[in-house]
C-alpha cells in the first residue's frame, strides 16, 4: 500500500475511534426498537462522505466503498465489533442482494453483457464501426452521433448507459475521442433525458410518490423547469460545436488526439475491442438486436404495469416495475437474438453459449461496485440520513427561495447517497406537503411545479456526479473508462450546469414564468462557457 493511501486509511480509522468515544446509548431493551446513537444526525452522512472522499483521493473505488460500508456498520452497531460485522452482511450485502429490484437490475446487466458479447462475436459492432466511419468524418460528428443515440434511448437510464457506450465506442475510438469524454456523453444523456421524458421508468417513479395531485400532469408541467437536465443537453451541443473543453477533461481530450484514449495507467477493458471479428457480420447484426432489446424492454415494462389487464399506456408506465420489466424484456431479447444469429449462420450454437460466461465476466466490475454502492446506501438509510435531510425542510415555507433550497438539498442528498430515486422518493412528499392547502382546493400552484422540478433536477445532478451512483458506475462500464477518471472529468462540467441552474431557480421563484427562466438560464450558461473558452485560449497562448 502506498504511503498516501496508508495515511488515509489510518486517518479514517482514527476518526472512527474518536467517534467511538462519543456517548453510546444502550441498545433498545424491553421491546424498544434498536437505534444507533447517531441516528438522524449529521454523523449519519459520514460513511458516504468517507467513501466519496477516499474514492476521489485514492482513485480506488472498491476499498473506498468497503471502508464506507465498514464505518456505517460500526456507527450503526454503536461500535460493537461483533454486531457491526454481522450487520455489514445481514443488513448490508445479503440484504442488498436479496432485494428484488436490485436482483432485477443485475440480471439485466448480465443479459445485456451477453447480448453485447454476441453482437461483437458476430461482427455487428465491427461492421457498424466501418459503416459509421465512412459517414462520420469528424470528431464532432462522432460526439454528436453519440449524443443523438443517447437522446433516442430515453426509456430507462440503465439501458441507456450500457447500450450507448457499447454501440458508439468503436466510432469514438476511431475519431480519437477519449474514453472519459465518451463516459460523460453517456452519463449526460442517461438520467437527464429520462427525467424529461414522460414515457420512462423515471416518470413512472415520480408519479408513484406524488399524492394529492395528478402525478403525471405535475411531471409534464415540471419538464420545462428541469433546468439541470435541459441545460446539460444544451451544454453538450454547445461545447461540441464551439470546441470547448475545460478541467481534467481537457487533458484527456488532448491526449486522445495524440493517440492515448485513457490518459491514466489504468486502462480497463483495453484490447477487448480488438477481439471483435471484422468482416463477418453486417450492420443489421448490431441494429436488429438493439431494436429487439428496446422494443421488448418497453413491452416488458408495459406488461408489469398491467397493460394486459386493461390499463392504458400511460397507466401501464406509471404502474410499471422497471427492474422486472427490463429483466423480462432483455431475457426474451437474448433468446431471440441467439436464434437470429444461429439462423443467419453468423454464429454456431456453441459460439453463442461461449458468450454467456464472457458476457457475465464483462459485467463483474459493474456488479461489484453496484453491490457495494447498494450496501452503503442501505446502511446509510439505517443511520437515519434521510430523516436528517428531511428535517432541513421542517421550517420551510413557500417562499421565493424555496426552489433553490430544494435544488441544493436534493443535490447534496443525492450526491451523498448515490441515488436520485431515493432522493426524490423522500423529498417529493415533503415538497408536496408544503402546498397541502392548495391540494385540498384542487389548485396546482406554479411554485409547486417549480419546486417539484427543482427537486428532480437536484436529484439528477447529485446522481450524475456521485462516485457511488449506479448510473455513474454503469456509464464508466459502458464506455470502458476508469471509473474515477469519469467522475473527476465530469464533475467540473456538472458543477457548471448546477451553478447556473441554482441561479435559475432563484429567478424562477421570483418571476414564476418558464418563458423567462429557461431563456435567461440558457443565456447565462452560454455566457459562462464563452468566458471559459476565452480564459482557456489565453492559457494556451501564455
Amino acid at each position: 500500500m502506498k504511503p498516501r493511501k496508508l495515511l488515509l486509511f489510518l486517518f479514517v480509522v482514527t476518526v472512527l475511534l474518536i467517534l467511538s468515544a462519543l456517548p453510546v446509548f444502550a441498545e433498545g431493551s424491553d421491546g424498544e426498537v434498536y437505534q444507533s446513537f447517531i441516528y438522524g444526525t449529521f454523523w449519519s452522512l459520514l460513511p458516504p462522505i468517507i467513501a466519496i472522499a477516499l474514492a476521489l483521493i485514492t482513485k480506488e473505488v472498491y476499498s473506498s466503498l468497503f471502508i464506507g460500508i465498514l464505518s456505517a456498520a460500526l456507527l450503526y452497531a454503536n461500535f460493537n465489533p461483533l454486531k457491526a460485522f454481522t450487520t455489514m452482511f445481514t443488513d448490508g450485502f445479503i440484504s442488498s442482494l436479496a432485494n428484488d429490484w436490485n436482483v432485477g437490475i443485475l440480471i439485466f446487466l448480465v443479459v445485456l453483457g451477453v447480448i453485447v458479447c454476441l453482437v461483437n462475436k458476430a461482427g455487428g459492432s465491427a461492421a457498424y464501426g466501418e459503416w459509421a466511419s465512412k459517414r462520420i468524418k469528424t470528431r464532432k460528428g462522432a460526439i454528436l452521433a453519440t449524443f443523438g443515440l443517447g437522446v433516442l434511448i430515453f426509456v430507462d437510464d440503465y439501458f441507456n448507459c450500457l447500450t450507448v457506450g457499447n454501440v458508439m465506442r468503436p466510432v469514438t475510438d476511431k475519431h480519437k475521442v477519449s474514453r472519459a469524454k465518451l463516459a460523460y456523453l453517456v452519463d449526460a444523456t442517461a438520467a437527464p433525458i429520462c427525467m424529461i421524458a414522460p414515457i420512462s421508468s423515471w416518470a413512472a417513479a415520480v408519479v408513484g410518490v406524488v399524492e394529492g395531485y395528478d402525478g403525471f400532469e405535475l411531471f409534464v408541467r415540471a419538464i420545462p423547469y428541469n433546468l439541470y437536465s435541459l441545460l446539460t443537453l444544451a451544454m453538450i451541443i454547445f461545447i461540441t460545436l464551439a470546441g470547448i473543453e475545460f478541467g481534467p477533461m481537457r487533458k484527456h481530450e488532448e491526449n486522445a488526439l495524440k493517440g492515448d484514449l485513457y490518459t491514466t495507467p489504468d486502462r480497463p477493458f483495453e484490447g477487448q475491442e480488438n477481439e471483435v471479428p471484422s468482416g463477418k457480420g453486417k450492420v443489421k447484426d448490431l441494429i436488429l438486436p438493439v431494436v429487439i432489446l428496446i422494443v421488448l424492454c418497453i413491452l416488458g415494462m408495459l406488461y408489469t404495469g398491467g397493460i394486459l389487464e386493461g390499463a392504458n399506456i400511460q397507466e401501464a408506465f406509471a404502474n410499471s416495475d422497471a427492474s422486472l420489466g427490463l429483466s423480462l424484456g432483455s431475457a426474451l431479447a437474448l433468446i431471440i437474438v441467439i436464434i437470429y444469429f444461429i439462423v443467419r449462420k453468423v454464429l454456431t450454437f456453441n459460439e453463442c453459449m461461449e458468450c454467456l460466461p464472457n458476457g457475465f465476466k464483462a459485467m463483474v466490475p459493474a456488479i461489484l461496485i453496484l453491490t457495494f454502492a447498494w450496501t452503503l446506501s442501505g446502511l446509510t438509510s439505517m443511520l437515519g440520513a434521510d430523516e436528517f435531510v428531511s428535517g432541513i425542510f421542517g421550517g420551510s415555507s413557500a417562499t421565493i427561495f424555496l426552489p433553490a433550497i430544494v435544488f441544493a438539498v436534493a443535490a447534496g442528498m443525492s450526491f451523498a447517497t448515490g441515488t436520485s430515486w431515493g432522493t426524490f422518493g423522500i423529498l417529493l412528499p415533503l415538497v408536496v406537503a408544503i402546498f397541502s392547502n392548495a391540494a385540498s382546493s384542487g389548485n396546482m400552484p406554479e411554485l409547486l411545479v417549480i419546486s417539484i422540478s427543482a427537486c428532480l433536477a437536484g436529484a439528477v445532478f447529485g446522481d450524475h456526479c456521485s462516485p457511488i451512483s449506479d448510473t455513474t458506475i454503469m456509464s464508466s462500464t459502458g464506455a470502458m473508462c476508469n471509473h474515477i477518471n469519469h467522475v473527476s472529468t465530469q464533475l467540473p462540467y456538472a458543477l457548471t450546469v448546477a451553478a447556473v441552474s441554482f441561479v435559475g431557480y432563484i429567478l424562477a421563484g421570483l418571476v414564476k414564468s418558464v418563458w423567462i427562466v429557461l431563456p435567461v438560464s440558457l443565456a447565462v450558461l452560454l455566457a459562462v462557457l464563452y468566458i471559459v473558452k476565452v480564459v482557456n485560449g489565453k492559457k494556451s497562448t501564455a
